[in-house]
């Protein structure tokens, strides 16, 4: 099975219109917002654009497909009105999601700010556990995101991770989305194999390698542990081509969608060189 490439795309104009334009840069998957990812208020999705989705979803060749949740969203946070308001707004994203069916939405665990590790991770497990309760039944997956370990922002680590889902009551509706840039920047060495390797030894030991089931595709600005969250394009980062090849050629990983969020213009050039960058490094 040759890997699934594809990058974020826009859903200006209606969220399927992220179809036509993964289609025209040759994404085999992607990544989409299902809402505006910088404020609270939102419209529902309209019945007939869901209509219109599903129609694009079945002539299409782009799957599986992945959403990206609001950058507002602090379920580690102490302040209960912020709290109350990222429950909300996630149990939004997940609905949103399973109205189009898609395989999960990814997650910013949060930050606690001066709370510490251990009150963010259980703030996190019993704000997804309300989220959970109200969504009884659904099929998308929460997708919590690895992070760089900027400021106090959790999930820099894979044992933190590991704890928020081993704290929530349904942890059969928690995965991982693996992202490169951010898994360097805190620190875990992808470049050689023998790094790649003690890399995902640790991930499979304090999480477990079939719970990784969405990877984020970015080289680093930042040299490894930097703690920078600074995204670049395959190959001319940090990172390099080895760290993307380890990946792309690891046999355990051939049915997890590789998903680019590098820079780009209105154009989408950069993304069909990043993806054309991807393809040439799978070893026939």
């Amino acid at each position: 099975m040759p890997p699934r490439f594809g990058a974020h795309m826009s859903t200006a104009g209606g969220v399927s219109k992220a179809f036509d334009r993964a289609e025209s840069v040759g994404c085999d998957t992607m990544q989409i917002f299902t809402r505006n990812n910088n404020r609270w208020a939102t419209k529902p999705i309209d019945e007939k654009e869901i209509a219109r989705w599903q129609d694009r979803e079945r002539q299409s060749d782009v799957h599986p497909i992945v959403s990206h949740s609001s950058y507002l969203i602090n379920l580690a946070s102490s302040d209960d009105a912020l709290w109350e308001k990222s429950i909300a707004a996630f149990v939004d994203e997940l609905e949103r999601a399973e109205a189009l069916g898609l395989l999960g939405v990814v997650l910013h665990p949060g930050s606690p700010k001066n709370d510490g590790e251990e009150y963010g991770i259980a703030r996190i497990a019993r704000g997804l556990d309300i989220c959970h309760q109200r969504t009884a039944g659904f099929k998308t997956l929460t997708l919590l995101e690895t992070t760089a370990g900027t400021g106090k922002h959790l999930g820099y680590r894979f044992e933190q991770l590991g704890a928020m889902r081993a704290e929530v009551a349904g942890p059969e509706r928690v995965a991982i989305c693996f992202d490169t840039c951010h898994v360097f920047a805190a620190g875990y060495e992808i470049r050689t194999p023998e790094g790649y390797a003690q890399t995902m030894a640790e991930f499979d030991e304090h999480i477990g390698l079939d719970l990784l089931r969405c990877f984020h595709f970015n080289d680093s600005k930042h040299d490894l542990g930097s703690r920078k969250d600074r995204h670049e394009h395959i190959g001319q980062g940090f990172i390099g081509l080895d760290g993307f090849r380890n990946i792309i050629n690891d046999p355990r990983f051939a049915a997890v969608p590789m998903i680019l969020e590098t820079p780009k213009s209105k154009d989408l050039h950069e993304d069909v060189e990043n993806l054309t960058v991807l393809r040439s490094l799978v070893k026939k």
